[in-house]
């Protein structure tokens, strides 16, 4: 269970996240919609894993994997961008969002 301290700063890293993304959005990932579902951080706010779901041209596995190679990149602006109300940035990883999948897969069984 996360705290509220952890759930405001969830809320502040998906949307600064999503704002980097909307302005990398050519250059990393064309004819791709990328949106930032979800993000959990440690109780320390030292590492935060961020779920994406991919629609558009790129795999979801593939748009991760470039994504996952730019995330020194994504952290320092994060870190630029939230500098001035977390003490530290925390570390980034990437994974892919499944749970659009998993609900139909639930829904066809129940259908069944």
């Amino acid at each position: 269970m996360s705290s509220i301290r952890q759930q405001k700063v969830e809320r502040l890293l998906q949307k600064e996240i999503s704002t980097i993304f909307q302005l990398n959005y050519g250059d990393w990932f064309p004819n791709t919609m990328v949106t930032v579902t979800v993000v959990r951080v440690s109780p320390d706010f030292s590492f935060a894993r961020v779920y994406l779901s991919v629609f558009g041209k790129m795999e979801p596995k593939e748009c991760v994997d470039l994504i996952n190679q730019h995330s020194s990149l994504v952290r320092g602006e994060l870190g630029r961008r939230i500098g001035k109300q977390l003490r530290i940035t925390p570390d980034v990883a990437f994974y892919i969002d499944d749970s659009l999948d998993y609900a139909e897969e639930i829904d066809k069984l129940l259908k069944e």
